[in-house]
């Protein structure tokens, strides 16, 4: 036992990375965190491996017991000033935490929105179909499947050897109030759905994240688009109406009038329109958009350039990129 939960927060549950793959056909997005980019960097800061599981921490607004001396890091979203026993403790650096101590997060006042909080020797929960992730919606994964509550108690594996580290400035993500998120057209985009006004507007327009916005997706202000047909046809009366089919993770479905997000907790298929697709690089921006406030605008790339910003991500997530920090860190 390592830490017990003091205050759960608004939405505070445990992920991992890339979640559950591979059981989509069975009726499960993957789960895992919103912002993948900050939780690999969290990990990797403590010397876990990549898929070891992390709590990520929704808006902040919770409170941990210590209960063993333990090595942590946090990181996300930029503003955050989270503390133990009152004082600050830095993020995006390995961070020693004394047995008995009180660790805080409190409101997130961003920019972003998710914090994550990683323990060195990964939260020890089942296994449920090849993940530790919490999914919500299907009840499986992390603590009963559920969001974190006051009592619960956080367990570890036992921990590595911890070379004090810390990502260096220029590795961190950049966040802000106003994202521009990197999309690849399609897969429901031809011209026979969508016209070449519509797709001008899709990409020159700044979307408002929406209040109700949440894992499951990233909900949009609406727009009229033009629409190159009348109708879905036998799918239904909407042009954005299609047979049903799968949805990608990161899709940007056509609800009529309404563009969502699909997050990592989404609905693995549906009967509207997929648009775009947020490349995998790129999804960290709207998992940290802040429902009610930020602004989304999309650039559409090429395949070249969303591996380039995989690769990208690939380094910005490798420990043997940071800083090494003194031993008494």
């Amino acid at each position: 036992m390592v830490l017990e939960v003091l205050t759960p927060g608004l939405e505070t549950t445990i992920q991992d990375w890339p979640g559950r793959i591979g059981v989509q056909s069975r009726g499960f997005f993957p789960s895992g965190p919103a912002d993948d980019l900050a939780f690999r960097m969290a990990n990797a800061l403590v010397a876990n491996e990549p898929s070891a599981a992390a709590l990520e921490i929704t808006m902040g607004r919770c409170e941990f017991r210590v209960l063993a001396d333990v090595v942590v890091a946090v990181t996300g979203a930029a503003g955050a000033v989270v503390k133990c026993d009152g004082r600050p403790v830095p993020m995006w650096q390995t961070v020693r935490l004394p047995s008995g101590a009180v660790l805080e997060f409190p409101n997130v006042k961003g920019p972003g929105c998710r914090l994550y909080l990683a323990i060195a020797g990964g939260i020890d929960v089942p296994l449920v179909m090849g993940s530790r992730a919490t999914y919500t919606a299907g009840g499986i994964g992390g603590i009963e499947g559920r969001r974190l509550i006051r009592g619960d108690v956080i367990r570890r594996f036992r921990p590595p050897d911890i070379p004090a580290r810390r990502v260096p400035q220029d590795l961190r993500p950049v966040f802000t109030d106003t994202w521009e998120v990197e999309v690849m057209r399609g897969p429901h985009a031809d011209e026979t759905l969508l016209t070449d006004g519509d797709w001008h507007d899709f990409v020159t327009r700044r979307w408002k994240v929406d209040l109700s916005s949440d894992r499951s997706g990233v909900r949009l202000n609406p727009h009229r688009f033009r629409w190159a047909r009348p109708t879905g046809g036998v799918a239904g009366a909407h042009p954005s109406n299609i047979l049903d089919g799968q949805f990608p993770l990161g899709g940007i479905a056509a609800h009529g009038d309404v563009l969502v997000i699909l997050g990592p907790e989404g609905p693995t298929s549906d009967g509207f329109c997929v648009i775009a697709t947020v490349v995998s690089a790129a999804r960290w921006k709207s998992g940290q958009a802040r429902p009610g406030r930020d602004e989304v605008r999309f650039r559409e790339v090429s395949l070249e350039e969303a591996l380039q910003l995989a690769e990208r991500t690939d380094y910005a997530t490798d420990a043997a990129h940071y800083e090494t920090l003194p031993e008494h860190y």
